[in-house]
């Protein structure tokens, strides 16, 4: 996958009102760019780092750009959360998931119940139906990614979707893509949001299947990569 052109290296100035950034050009001008990511970006904002910007192209867009990655001294990350799905369809589509490949229909954004969407329904003719929901992982501690990076109640609520799943027969996958290429394993992460961990065991306890992936992320390119441990 490809951040779209055009796109544009620059220097972050600073993150303010949750979904903008400031960012300085190589001119030395100032511009504004939309953040598209709702989390704490925990660790992510060093004033000084290297960005890549997309250009916007809705025109109801009032930020001309869109901020893509951040460089931190180890790795790219990719801070887009609005790209982690088109990811994961590309990947599906190609069977780089092994756990998640043979498949012959891929639905995204689907209805589980008349209150709930779930990212992907996936449906073979020889094997119960999948349901599979996506986080994208961008918190590093240690050497673990780690997930969530603010308190997430609608994340414990696709957990208990996907446990409703299981119970009625069905296959649930909690996919985490984690994006960066500077973590050794994954684990939640207790001491930002204990509801949340606990209820990721909880879901583990009752089938929900926990997967976490890593990314390989070159500009202008970025792909899902390798497996990465369970470290809990």
């Amino acid at each position: 996958m490809r951040i779209p052109d055009p796109w544009i290296e620059a220097t972050l100035l600073k993150r303010y009102q949750r979904f903008l950034v400031d960012a300085r050009l190589h001119d030395g001008s100032t511009i504004t760019a939309h953040c598209a990511n709702s989390g704490s970006m925990l660790g992510l904002i060093p004033p000084g780092a290297s960005v890549l910007l997309s250009a916007a192209t809705g025109p109801s867009r009032r930020t001309a750009w869109t901020l893509e990655w951040i460089r931190l001294p180890e790795s790219w990350v990719g801070v887009h959360t609005g790209r982690t799905n088109a990811l994961v369809a590309e990947a599906l589509s190609r069977d780089v998931i092994p756990e998640l490949a043979g498949y012959s229909e891929i639905r995204p954004e689907t209805p589980f119940d008349r209150h709930t969407r779930l990212d992907f329904r996936l449906r073979g003719s020889d094997r119960p139906d999948c349901w599979l929901e996506v986080k994208s992982v961008t918190l590093r501690q240690g050497h673990q990614a780690r997930f969530p990076d603010a308190v997430t109640r609608r994340g414990r609520h696709h957990l208990e979707i996907l446990q409703q799943a299981v119970l009625q027969g069905m296959r649930a996958v909690q996919l985490f893509i984690v994006q960066r290429e500077d973590c050794q394993g994954f684990a939640p992460a207790a001491m930002i949001d204990p509801a949340y961990s606990d209820a990721l065991h909880q879901a583990r306890r009752q089938g929900v299947e926990i997967l976490a992936y890593d990314c390989a992320l070159q500009p202008p390119e970025w792909s899902i990569r390798k497996a990465m441990a369970l470290d809990f």
